[in-house]
This record gives C-alpha cells, structure tokens and sequence, in this order.
C-alpha cells in the first residue's frame, strides 16, 4: 500500500494505545502512548544488589539486604523494571492474557533501564523461563522468549532459549501462596550441559514470590553454571 494510503487511514482508524486507548503517535514505546510509559513504577535506586529490592540506604555491593541475610535467594543478582502494579501489570496482563505481542517492545525498553547491574564477571546468555508446550500452544507464543530475544538484540548478547526446558507441566501460579508455588514448580526445569562454567541469565515477565526464578536457578547451577542472574518485567515486593 502507497505511503499517502497509510497515512490517510491513520487519519480515519489512529493506532491506539494499548493501555488507555488514547490515539497513539508512533515511537519507540508503541504501542504505549507517552503518559502510559511515564506512569510504569520504575524501580529507582538504591537497590539491593542481590534481590533487585528497593532499600533505604544502599548497602555496600557486597552484603545482601536483611532479607536476603536472612533468606538468600538462590540466584545471584536480580534486575526488574517495575513494581508489578498499575500501568505495569496492565500492560503485562495485556502482553501475556490479551496477545498484544507488540507490548514486547515497550516492556523491553523498561528492563533495559535497569539492566546493568554493575557486575565484575559479564553475562555470557539470556535464557528465558520456559513454558509447557501446551500452555505455549494455547498462548501462541512464550512471553518470556519475546523479551529475552529483544534484549539479547540490545544487549548484543545470545539467547539460547534450549540451554533451560520445562520437564514436567505446572498449574498456573497466579491462585497460589508462597509455599505452594515452591511445590508447583519443584523439578519442572531441567538445564543442558552448556551452561557449565558460564554467568547466564533468568528471563521472565515477572518476578512474585520468585519460586519459578528460583528453581530455573537450582536446575541450571546443577548443570554448572557459575552465575545466574535474572532479567524481569516488573517485581512485586
């Protein structure tokens, strides 16, 4: 179609955002409109380097925060965007419930916000949660995959999406407390060899308890890796 066409049926049909249905300008953030993208509750430093967790003061690079003294997490390091609240978990829920595969773009941007985390041994691949091959069926798509191959494009890193499977179906997460998120996802992951020796890092769209990020953490250091960091839309606290 000739480029006036386009253009005269954005005048007739605007491209709206996919948030709050405002007409939409074209942008790095489409098809997020401006006020949407600034309403996303980033999470600003100072953070704890361990947890991604906004703190009160920041701790020194090498101690945790009391919680993470308290609990060590199982990965190494987190990075979140957002807290999982307002404009980020609509627009999450619309990326992954909804099938706005466009949301991958804007969601992206907010990870690679916060993305450096200031680490001596760099990241050597992304690897995304994986879903259940049936729930990726009915889905049409992993959101995790979208985000981490667009990440892996701006952080000119790899994504090997096959170094991490999910070995056994999992029920959804959403309705579960802590505890019985912990036991839904026990033993679901299995790591390749090929991550033996390398700081590879958890993709995912959000970070709740942290039950799934943890037991991808516990498979791929069974397999040998040496660091595993995690990647994540938004965070709840």
């Amino acid at each position: 179609m000739h480029t006036w066409a386009l253009a005269a049926l954005d005048l007739v049909f605007p491209a709206l955002c996919s948030l709050c249905e405002r007409p939409l300008a074209i942008g790095r953030y489409d098809p997020l409109c401006g006020p949407c993208w600034a309403s996303m509750p980033r999470i600003r430093p100072p953070w704890c380097e361990r947890c991604g967790c906004p703190t009160p003061a920041q701790p020194p690079p090498t101690e945790p925060c009391a919680a993470c003294r308290a609990d060590p997490p199982a990965w190494d390091w987190v990075r979140a965007g957002a807290e999982y609240h307002g404009a980020a978990r609509d627009a999450i829920h619309a990326f992954k419930f909804e099938g706005k595969r466009a949301l991958a773009r804007p969601l992206a941007a907010l990870v690679l916000e916060q993305a450096d985390p200031g680490l001596s041994t760099l990241p050597t691949a992304l690897i995304p949660v994986p879903l259940a091959p049936d729930r990726e069926r009915a889905r049409g798509f992993n959101q995790a995959a979208l985000l981490a191959e667009r990440l892996a494009t701006a952080l000119r890193m790899p994504c090997r999406p096959r170094w991490l499977v999910r070995v056994r179906a999992t029920g959804p997460q959403s309705d579960l407390g802590a505890a019985q998120r912990r036991a839904n996802v026990r033993g679901a992951f299995l790591a390749a060899p090929a991550v033996a020796g390398h700081h590879v890092v958890v993709v995912d769209d959000v970070l709740t308890t942290g039950a799934t990020a943890a037991e991808c953490t516990l498979a791929l250091r069974a397999a040998g890796a040496a660091w595993v960091g995690v990647l994540a839309v938004a965070r709840a606290r």
